[in-house]
């Protein structure tokens, strides 16, 4: 796998980008507004290190994990009820969450390629 050219990570840093952006013309209540900014700098992290370090399965996971997470949180927050800060992290959580299950298996193989098991 070459650097920087996954559409999958570029895709899943771009939805934590709008979900941290979001939060400046949205209103908000109970946590979204944390939790939009936690969950969408930890896409954008995710999708960079992703990146720059292809074939590395565990932060794949982490990042689909915190895709389901920004998915969930207008639940968890208590603004479910709130159309803005809500459908922004229903939208960009699940889209995080399904462009990253499918790179987790490219990144698993790449992994194995590049160290394999004894």
């Amino acid at each position: 796998m070459k650097k920087w050219t996954r559409w999958q990570d570029w895709i899943a840093a771009a939805a934590g980008l709008y979900t941290v952006l979001a939060v400046l013309w949205t209103t908000h209540a109970g946590l979204s507004m944390a939790l939009m900014l936690v969950f969408g700098a930890l896409l954008i992290i995710g999708g960079l290190v992703n990146l720059a370090m292809p074939g590395t399965p565990t932060v794949e996971w982490a990042q689909a994990v915190a895709g389901a997470l920004l998915f969930l949180a207008p639940w968890a927050g208590s603004y479910a009820s709130y159309p803005g800060p809500a459908w922004t992290s229903w939208i960009a959580g699940a889209i995080a969450a399904i462009v990253t299950a499918t790179a987790i298996r490219p990144s698993m193989d790449e992994h194995h390629r590049i160290m394999p098991s004894h």
